[in-house]
């Protein structure tokens, strides 16, 4: 019987221990999908106006919320909300950029996408 009882407890002991790496992996592959920005910083780097900074930060946080719903889409959908999300966004974002914000943008973009493993 105490040996019974030892197996169990190691083995619910295991099982707990594999749970928390996978929730660990889980929330490691959301953090990927977190696009949020420092507005100041993005600010800077493009030389916005004004308007265009209120306008850059109202279309970048429904691409944070679309980005989270992608991570929290089924694996086979993630890629598909992935891109519908860049495509929108970057359609939003030429129509408030002037050309050379716009080029600084999209490899702003890129290079994130591409650094957090999403492209």
């Amino acid at each position: 019987m105490k040996k019974m009882m030892m197996t169990l407890v190691a083995l619910l002991s295991m099982t707990m221990s594999y749970a928390a790496d996978e929730n660990a992996n889980n929330a490691n592959a959301n953090a990927a999908y977190d696009m949020t920005v420092n507005y100041n910083s993005l600010s800077y780097a493009l030389n916005l106006s004004s308007d265009q900074l209120e306008s850059v930060k109202d279309v970048h946080r429904t691409f944070c919320v679309e980005m989270m719903n992608a991570a929290n889409a089924p694996k086979e959908d993630k890629a598909q909300l992935v891109n519908k999300a860049v495509v929108k966004d970057l359609k939003y974002m030429h129509f408030i950029l002037d050309k050379d914000q716009y080029r600084k943008y999209v490899m702003l973009l890129n290079a994130t996408m591409n650094n957090r493993g999403l492209k």
